[in-house]
């Protein structure tokens, strides 16, 4: 297995030769970090995303040797107005792809059904700031959204720690592309998301970005400036974030 390592500002990135590699040398790196967290403070408080781009990754983390018993989750964004059984609803990905599948402590979730949209934001802020975040595990949008700050929605100092966003149409293609629905008019345009402070807040991020479709935002990441206009670029003023990435994501940038 070769690897290209390296760093931009803050932010280390490591490219492997394909997206198993990938999540395999994440989830390991991702499971000495959950253990290190559990060592220290007796439990981990863990957000994660949710997006066929993370499967590489999650299939492996079930694989390391983490008492879960220890591990609270969290899920960093959901639709609103999809059915609660819509097999889209990140909620749902989540249980089916890990919080259904080792006993966690406590599985947090954002409610894809709640009436009033505006209401369970509040209820999660509340949630979030009574279990504070130690590690988050995110991917990165075509367009270079984090979560689903959009680059028309993306606040680098956003107030708020949850919030309800319109969703652009390049957001929505993306989930037609990525095979969760058949076509854009499918997609919702609203939807509920942690914010950039509320998701750069915690001492270590992971960010899983596999395929061609995430060059472009790779590229903007580890080349461009740091800019709302591609949110997840403030992962260069992180601490602690290290980008991990196949080389089919990275081929913009490999082929400078």
């Amino acid at each position: 297995m070769s690897v290209i390592t390296g760093k931009k500002d803050k932010l280390n990135y490591r490219i492997y030769e394909n997206r198993t590699e990938m999540g395999k040398a994440a989830a390991i790196d991702a499971a000495a970090a959950i253990n290190e967290v559990i060592a220290k403070k007796g439990r981990a408080n863990l957000i994660f995303a949710a997006a066929p781009s993370q499967n590489d990754f999650l299939a492996a983390l079930l694989e390391q040797d983490i008492d879960w018993t220890k591990v609270n989750g969290f899920h960093m964004d959901e639709y609103v107005g999809l059915d609660k059984d819509a097999p889209q609803g990140f909620g749902n990905f989540l249980r089916a792809a890990i919080f259904g599948r080792v006993p966690f402590n406590s599985v947090n979730y954002l409610d894809i059904s709640a009436a009033d949209s505006e209401a369970e934001c509040e209820r999660y802020t509340k949630v979030l700031k009574e279990n504070p975040t130690d590690i988050v595990f995110m991917g990165i949008g075509e367009n270079g959204h984090i979560a689903f700050n959009d680059p028309a929605v993306a606040e680098f100092h956003d107030p708020k720690t949850v919030k309800i966003v319109e969703l652009d149409d390049i957001c929505r293609q993306q989930q037609v592309n990525d095979g969760c629905f058949k076509t854009i008019d499918d997609v919702p345009k609203t939807a509920m998301t942690l914010t950039i402070p509320t998701l750069m807040a915690p001492a270590k991020v992971f960010c899983i970005v596999p395929a061609k479709t995430k060059a472009k935002a790779v590229n903007a990441v580890l080349t461009g400036p740091i800019t709302e206009d591609c949110p997840a670029t403030i992962l260069r003023e992180h601490d602690d974030a290290t980008l991990y990435a196949d080389t089919d994501s990275a081929a913009l940038f490999l082929a400078k």
